[in-house]
């Protein structure tokens, strides 16, 4: 057994997230994916069962209420909410992220431009963003009149004026793992009188995001990575409590309104989390979630960041070791502070090597044109899982 390998047996020896990994569904690949979709959790299956043949077989249209499907959404962004560092009452689980981006950021400039801000005209998206986000930013400037301008997180603060109505920001680079600073940045925003919409894709149920504890206005993110909720699961969406009055939705819908099955002509907002809402509840997917999210029980978000930068380290250190010198560069920071919960690897001919780790049962992913991305899910991968991707990488690159 090599030095590392052994160092990977001692490190699992004193893991403290051990027990957790035999609530997932996991066969013998090395699964490094989990910033694409999680792990199946062993508590899904028997839940969806249930929820398919009898609260809708038997229990049919009953279920609504007897089996709470209708506060579902309530419901299940309050057991999300400790996980991003918010109170109960904030978070509603719905929709894609795409659909909730597009929520959050015309909702953002709508509050922006009201009481006294009606020059600000101008909203900065991260230029280094997941290309849907960009195209949303887009269509919601046209849609509201603002002026769109793309700007590295790092220079938002100087991008600032009194004309920004709103900023979206991703908390992690989904392309090399870049944590950026959300207290320092949402600060920065809230100084010239703007509105903070946070994507959360890449961080929650990786890392601490303190929404509450850091004033973030808008936040939204979705639940089929490090929360495995499932292929498609919901996303959700954050709105801080003392917004929630002034949320104006561009995507007003029954669910929404104040009397749902009223009915009536005239659109009139709920009170609360539930004003984020649209249309009717996708509820096998969301019961899904809800199953999904009870790995989460005895678990502190804290102890999870501790073993992701771990890992993270060990598996850079094992790839130093391994992989020879100059057939691979980390695009992934090396400070903590700086580091999400996955490492990029940038690689003269990634895609054929990734199809040679995944034939290996090694699963990552590419990104066009040369990164090697993998994800590490703190709840279910091990540090000899780590020690067998990056000695895996090494063969590959060397066969």
């Amino acid at each position: 057994m090599s030095e590392l390998a052994s160092k990977a047996t001692k490190l699992d020896a004193d893991d403290l997230l051990a027990f957790k990994r035999s609530e997932f569904l996991l066969d013998g690949d090395v699964y490094l994916d989990g910033n694409s979709l999680g792990a199946l959790p062993a508590s899904v299956p028997g839940r969806l069962e249930d929820v398919v043949r009898r609260e809708w077989g038997e229990l049919r249209i009953r279920s609504w209420e007897e089996s709470g499907w209708w506060t579902a959404p309530e419901r299940i962004g309050d057991r999300i909410a400790p996980l991003v560092g918010a109170a109960a009452g904030q978070i509603v689980v719905g929709d894609s992220t795409s659909v909730n981006v597009f929520k959050a950021l015309v909702a953002a400039v709508r509050m922006a431009t009201t009481e006294g801000g009606a020059g600000r005209d101008e909203i900065l998206v991260d230029a280094t963003t997941f290309p849907t986000d960009g195209y949303i930013a887009e269509s919601a400037a046209r849609m509201t009149g603002c002026k769109l301008r793309p700007v590295a997180p790092a220079d938002v603060p100087a991008a600032l004026s009194d004309r920004t109505a709103a900023v979206l920001l991703n908390h992690v680079d989904y392309r090399t793992g870049r944590l950026h600073d959300l207290p320092s940045l949402t600060a920065a925003v809230h100084a010239v009188g703007a509105i903070a919409v946070w994507d959360l894709c890449h961080s929650a149920g990786a890392l601490p995001v303190g929404l509450d504890e850091h004033g973030v206005d808008l936040a939204v993110g979705c639940t089929y990575k490090y929360l495995n909720g499932g292929p498609g699961s919901p996303a959700y969406l954050y709105v801080r409590r003392d917004l929630q009055g002034r949320f104006d939705s561009p995507l007003p819908g029954w669910n929404s309104h104040a009397e749902p099955f009223g009915m009536r002509p005239a659109y009139e907002p709920a009170a609360g989390a539930p004003r984020g809402r649209v249309g009717t509840p996708d509820i096998l997917s969301m019961l899904a979630l809800e199953a999904a999210l009870e790995v989460w029980e005895g678990v502190s978000i804290d102890t999870v960041r501790s073993k992701s930068l771990a890992l993270t380290d060990f598996f850079l250190e094992c790839v130093t070791e391994y992989v020879p010198e100059g057939r691979v560069e980390s695009l992934t920071p090396v400070r903590h502070e700086e580091r999400g919960s996955q490492v990029a690897l940038r690689c003269e001919d990634a895609a054929t090597v990734m199809k040679h780790l995944i034939a290996r049962g090694v699963v990552g992913d590419f990104r066009a044109p040369d990164i090697l991305r993998f994800g590490f899910t703190p709840l279910y991968v091990t540090y000899a899982d780590t020690e067998k991707a990056a000695r895996t990488l090494a063969e590959t690159l060397t066969a």
